[in-house]
């Protein structure tokens, strides 16, 4: 969402104290300075998205689009405002802070509509985009084949043929000639609509092409009795890194969100088990991740569905571990995979305390409707657990239990709680 090229190293996420601002004041002028803002609804709002009270993972997204945060505002409502979504109050404190940081852009942690786009851009007097064009700005931005472009592409062109509406007004207020009834301005916005519905009509028939193509490699595979198993997370949980240290690959990896987007399938020899299984990373899942999104990228996503086995990979060093659980746990479901067999990879175990901890790396737990799921706590970054994650698949091949895997260990109940750890690993 940078507004301007090379938005260069971000600077440490801000919030709007006074000390923040002597800070964010010394940014460079050539980085694409951000307005951070957040709102908390009463209960029965929860169509606009979720509240993250401290806009941290907004502010990864925000740096991962080429921005730098240099304001957080965040506030609470019974409603969003219709006009502004944060009411005049709000919107004018967000507009002094613009006009303090010299920020070129307010991005939202939720939805917002097209008017309330249009009102607080015509209000702040810079751009302002939401969640989901952030989002949508990042994909597009990272897509490298030809299949991730074209689910990115529908994505976009989805969400920008809801932001159609009203937006030539000022055209609409001249005449349409003799026997016309509207002007200009419907006359643009119905062919603006048709060119975009023909141009999403275009791609779905592409996806298409790229979907047979994709069913026609799972069927090879199925006809080889090979088993399938997808690495699946959320976004920065350290799954291509995971990926690339079980079958020594080299897929993009970093520390930041949506680092990739294309799936990306190897073999993997399980000498345990005296034979090879295909390991497939995808991509990333993330809060309140638009459906059209989902629905994009279900090319992407089949994988996951048809996969015989779902490696789970948590980052067990987050402090929102249990909501991003959740999270992943929610999109499975929405795509039909939720009946997959898992296996739940807490990795990063390097970066626990020492206190947190688990005596060992495996141990069973049990998820929602009593599945007793195998966890094997894991370091893609050091190697520690991976053999007995191997083991697990193994198991999971020839169908039947691990060897020496303990019940639950109580212990690990407080990972969660590892809030200070801010060092991820992609």
């Amino acid at each position: 969402m940078a507004t301007r090229p090379d938005a260069g190293a971000p600077l440490p996420a801000l919030s709007h104290s006074p000390q923040s601002r002597a800070d964010a004041a010394d940014a460079s002028p050539d980085e694409a300075r951000a307005v951070l803002v957040g709102v908390e609804f009463a209960r029965g709002h929860i169509d606009v998205g979720g509240f993250d009270a401290t806009l941290d993972e907004l502010a990864l997204l925000a740096e991962s689009a080429g921005d730098t945060p240099v304001a957080r505002v965040t506030a609470r409502r019974q409603a969003p405002d219709p006009a502004l979504f944060v009411g005049s109050g709000k919107a004018e404190e967000i507009k002094q802070l613009v006009q303090t940081f010299q920020a070129h852009t307010v991005l939202f942690d939720q939805a917002i509509s097209p008017a309330q786009q249009r009102n607080l851009e015509k209000l702040l007097g810079v751009p302002v985009a939401d969640r989901t064009a952030l989002i949508l700005e990042i994909f597009a931005a990272r897509a490298k084949s030809h299949e991730g472009k074209l689910q990115v592409e529908l994505a976009r062109l989805q969400y920008l043929a809801t932001r159609l509406v009203r937006r030539w007004s000022h055209l609409e207020r001249q005449s349409g000639g003799i026997g016309m009834r509207g002007g200009p301005g419907e006359a643009q916005i119905e062919l603006d609509r048709r060119m975009i519905d023909e141009r999403i009509k275009a791609v779905k028939e592409r996806l298409k092409k790229v979907q047979r193509q994709r069913g026609t490699q799972r069927r090879a595979r199925e006809r080889n009795g090979v088993f399938k198993v997808s690495l699946v997370g959320y976004t920065n949980a350290g799954k291509s890194t995971l990926f690339n240290a079980m079958v020594k690959a080299r897929s993009y990896a970093a520390d930041q969100l949506f680092a990739t987007l294309d799936t990306t399938t190897r073999s993997l020899w399980l000498g345990e088990a005296g034979a090879s299984v295909s390991l497939s990373d995808t991509v990333g899942f993330i809060r309140d991740l638009p459906h059209k999104l989902v629905e994009a990228f279900k090319a992407t996503l089949q994988e996951a569905l048809e996969a015989d086995l779902l490696l789970h990979v948590v980052d067990c060093a987050s402090s929102q571990l249990g909501e991003q659980m959740v999270e992943v746990e929610r999109v499975l479901d929405e795509i039909g995979a939720a009946g997959v067999p898992q296996v739940l990879v807490y990795n990063k175990a390097d970066l626990l305390e020492a206190d947190q901890r688990p005596r060992q790396n495996v141990d069973f737990i049990e998820r929602d409707g009593g599945v007793r799921t195998p966890r094997v706590f894991v370091s893609a970054l050091t190697g520690e657990g991976l053999p007995e994650l191997r083991a697990q698949i193994a198991a999971a091949l020839q169908a039947e239990p691990a060897p020496d895997a303990p019940d639950f260990d109580p212990r690990t109940e407080a990972i969660a709680g590892a809030a200070a750890l801010q060092h991820p690993q992609a």
